[in-house]
């Protein structure tokens, strides 16, 4: 048969294989009764939940690959950038998602809850794959819980799939964007020259000084027009100053990866450097995106289940409510308190290096 004929046409459904996708929303695999019009509702939110993760899980590798090198081209990180944008956009769509799911009633809810056992979300391994990703590290979660751990206990209880253990290792061995973007924000060519810690440190410092400088100006403004006293005033923006310098020089010593990102942030406009800022605040953006994303599922879940303990043996909104505190990309949100105006900085030296320069 030729490729025009009826019975080689590619149709929407065969495309998309909905007869395999639409045949998924049974419920438990036990025999036991077909799910209710409130359950089918359930059932159908979190499994959009899970493909959208699963394209999570693909644009946050796509752009590893592209990061994970020691040198990064110039011309992939707009690539990257457009991964790392639809990760956002995805999180934004999912945290609008839980409003469908409030239109659960919670004695609708309650009415087939005793079906989910002892489930928990915590065992989205989809999800917990791309806060690896991410960077969000054992240790950082609460109770230091690990979730490559808890899913090989899964997997020897056989409540996972070897295939699916099999990806866990396999994405549980990548680096975390957390280090490749610090590895990467350490090779920042500071005043035209890469790696050298020397001009990295003279460059700190000369920021430090600057903020230090213009504290002196606040603090005279503030007194004039009666906003307070120096002896109130002064050491608020002393601890500013302090706090910049144990950013910036941990022990004394630059930190590589801090100064990269301080120059990239302060030096913005200069051509070389606009897609790398634009990556760090696509990145703040995801995170921010995220955090939005877990805010909106506390509410949804204090909203039907009040402060009864989780499915899964959690405290429940408690437990959700301290996931609010995890922060990956700490350094990209603390930089910005460092900041200073652009026309009291000093000037960029080899400024030829980043191309054409600009009035300020």
């Amino acid at each position: 048969m030729g490729e025009d004929t009826p019975a080689n046409r590619m149709t929407y459904g065969n495309y998309l294989q909905l007869d395999s996708l639409l045949g998924l929303q049974d419920g438990p695999a036990d025999g036991s009764a077909l799910p209710c019009n409130d359950e089918l509702h359930f059932i159908i939110t979190h499994q959009a939940f899970e493909l959208w993760f699963k394209q999570v899980n693909r644009e946050l590798e796509e752009a590893l690959n592209l990061m994970n090198l020691e040198n990064v081209d110039e011309v992939s990180i707009p690539k990257i950038v457009h991964h790392l944008e639809r990760c956002t956009e995805i999180f934004r769509l999912l945290a609008q998602q839980w409003k469908v799911m409030e239109t659960l009633a919670p004695q609708d809810f309650l009415g087939f809850r005793d079906r989910l056992g002892t489930s928990s979300g915590f065992e989205s391994w989809q999800m917990r794959t791309l806060e690896m990703l991410l960077g969000l590290r054992p240790e950082d979660r609460i109770g230091g819980m690990d979730p490559i751990a808890h899913n090989r206990k899964l997997h020897s209880e056989g409540k996972l799939s070897d295939e699916v253990m099999a990806e866990l290792e396999r994405m549980s061995s990548f680096p975390s964007l957390r280090e490749v973007l610090t590895d990467w924000l350490a090779r920042t060519p500071v005043h035209g020259i890469s790696g050298n810690t020397d001009i990295m440190t003279e460059f700190v410092q000369s920021h430090i000084k600057t903020m230090s400088e213009h504290g002196e100006s606040v603090i005279a403004h503030m007194i004039k027009i009666g906003h307070g006293d120096e002896e109130t005033i002064r050491p608020r923006i002393e601890a500013g100053v302090e706090s910049a310098r144990d950013f910036l020089l941990p022990e004394g010593k630059v930190n590589q990866a801090r100064a990269g990102l301080l120059f990239i942030e302060s030096y913005r406009e200069l051509p070389l450097l606009a897609w790398p800022r634009r990556l760090i605040d696509t990145i703040v953006e995801l995170e921010e995106s995220m955090l939005l994303f877990r805010s909106h599922h506390v509410r949804m879940v204090e909203r039907m289940i009040g402060r009864r303990m989780g499915s899964g043996g959690s405290s429940g909104v408690d437990y959700l409510e301290m996931t609010l505190k995890y922060r990956i990309f700490t350094d990209l949100w603390a930089v910005r308190t460092l900041l200073v105006k652009r026309d009291i900085l000093p000037d960029v030296e080899n400024v030829e290096f980043y191309g054409f320069a600009v009035e300020n």
